[in-house]
C-alpha cells in the first residue's frame, strides 16, 4: 500500500468525515472527496477516476459511509477494470453499514458491509489490519463516540452525549462552500474534529467542547490577527477565490468577471474581492438553484449584465436574477460550462442583433 495513492469518497456527515480522520494516521498520499447521497456520488466517482487518470499511477479507491445502487456499483466495476487492463494497477475498496446495499455486497467482492458498527468503526477496524497506522491515544474513545451517535445508542451516556455536540460541529460548519472549495472545506472539517478529540476525555467534555466551537472556528480562520468570525471568514474567502483566478475568470462583452458558486454573502464578500482585486469588472455568486448575485465597483452595469442574462434587475453595482434551466452541479467545472455556454449563447443573440441592424 506505500506506493500506492488513496483516492477516498467520504459522506458529509460525522460519521463520512470521520472515517477520513481515521485515514489521515495512515503514511500513504491522499485525496479526500465528499458526497451527499444522488447526482453527486457519480459526479465525485467521474473526478476520482479522472485524476488517477492525469495521475498515472498505482491507486486505491477508498469509498466509506456511502451505499451505491446496483447500477452504479456495476458501472464503477468496470471502469476500474477498464483502467487495470491499461496497467493502471488500481484496487477498490468500499466499507460501509447501510443495509440497503446488501444487493451490491452480496455480488462484488471490493463492497464490504457490516450493519452492526458504523463506517468509522469499521473503517478503524480495517486500517488497524491492512495499514501502517500512526494511531494517536484519543483514537478508539472518539471512534466509539461516533459508533455510539451514528447508530444511536442513547444507553451509552457519555459517549452519545459528545456525540451529539460533534455531530453538530460537522452539520454546523457552513463557512466554506464544499464545491467551491473542496480541499479547504474538508481541511476545516477534519481540522475541528480533530482538536475536537483532544477534549474527549475532560469532565463534561460534552459541555466543554460545545463551548469551544466558536472558538475552534476562530481559531482555523484566524491569520495575524484577532477579528469577529464574520470578518475572518471574509478575509479568508477573498484571499481563497483570488488564489484561484486564473480558473475562475469569466469575459462577458469584453468585461472581466470571477464566476463563484455557493459563497453566499455576495454583499460583504463579493465587495470585498473587487476592492482586493480591482482589475475585475464584476462579481457573480450562482447558488445551485441558479439564482444569481451580482456586485461591481462602478466597472460596469450588473443590472444589466443580470437583465441580459436571466431577465433579472437591480442597481448598477448590485443586482440579481434566476437563470432559468440551470442544474444543480457539484463540481464547480460542471458550473462553469454552464455559464460560459450562457454568455456565449447572449453574446451570439447580441451579435445577430447587431449584424441585422445594420443590414
Amino acid at each position: 500500500m506505500k506506493n500506492r495513492t488513496t483516492h477516498h469518497l467520504s459522506h458529509i456527515d460525522l460519521d463520512g468525515y470521520s472515517c477520513q480522520l481515521v485515514m489521515m494516521y495512515t503514511p500513504y498520499r491522499k485525496f479526500n472527496y465528499n458526497a451527499n447521497y444522488g447526482a453527486e456520488v457519480k459526479q465525485k466517482l467521474d473526478l476520482m477516476l479522472e485524476k488517477i487518470k492525469e495521475r498515472k499511477e498505482a491507486a486505491l479507491i477508498l469509498i466509506t459511509d456511502l451505499n451505491l445502487t446496483a447500477d452504479e456499483s456495476k458501472w464503477l466495476t468496470h471502469e476500474v477494470k477498464k483502467l487495470n487492463e491499461n496497467k493502471m494497477d488500481v484496487e477498490l475498496q468500499l466499507l460501509d453499514h447501510h443495509g440497503s446495499s446488501e444487493e451490491s455486497a452480496k455480488k462484488y467482492d471490493w463492497y464490504y458491509l457490516d450493519t452492526s458498527r458504523c463506517a468509522t468503526k469499521i473503517t478503524y477496524d480495517y486500517v488497524k489490519e491492512h495499514f501502517e497506522f500512526d494511531e494517536p491515544s484519543w483514537m478508539q474513545k472518539y471512534v466509539d463516540v461516533v459508533n455510539a451517535v451514528d447508530l444511536w445508542k442513547q444507553e451509552e451516556k457519555e459517549n452519545f452525549e459528545y456525540g451529539k455536540v460533534c455531530m453538530r460541529l460537522v452539520t454546523e460548519t457552513r463557512e466554506l462552500n464544499r464545491v467551491m472549495f473542496p480541499e479547504e472545506d474538508s481541511q476545516y472539517k477534519l481540522s475541528l474534529l480533530h482538536e475536537a478529540a483532544k477534549y474527549i476525555n475532560e469532565p463534561d467534555a460534552p459541555i466543554v467542547l460545545d463551548e469551544k466551537i466558536y472558538f475552534l472556528k476562530k481559531d482555523f480562520f484566524k491569520r495575524e490577527k484577532n477579528d469577529t468570525l464574520d470578518n475572518l471568514v471574509t478575509e479568508y474567502v477573498v484571499e481563497l477565490l483570488g488564489r484561484a483566478r486564473d480558473e475562475k475568470t469569466i469575459y462577458y462583452k469584453g468585461y472581466r468577471g470571477y464566476l463563484s458558486y455557493g459563497v453566499g454573502n455576495t454583499s460583504i464578500i463579493g465587495n470585498g474581492f473587487l476592492t482586493r482585486f480591482p482589475e475585475y469588472d464584476f462579481i457573480v455568486d450562482v447558488s445551485s438553484r441558479g439564482t444569481m448575485s451580482l456586485r461591481a465597483n462602478n466597472q460596469v452595469s450588473v443590472s444589466q449584465i443580470s437583465k441580459e442574462w436571466a431577465g433579472g434587475g437591480g442597481h448598477p453595482n448590485a443586482a440579481g436574477g434566476r437563470i432559468q434551466g440551470f442544474k444543480e452541479q457539484f463540481r464547480y467545472d460542471k458550473v462553469k460550462a454552464q455559464i460560459e455556454r450562457l454568455i456565449n449563447e447572449k453574446e451570439s443573440r447580441a451579435g445577430d442583433l447587431e449584424y441585422k441592424k445594420e443590414d
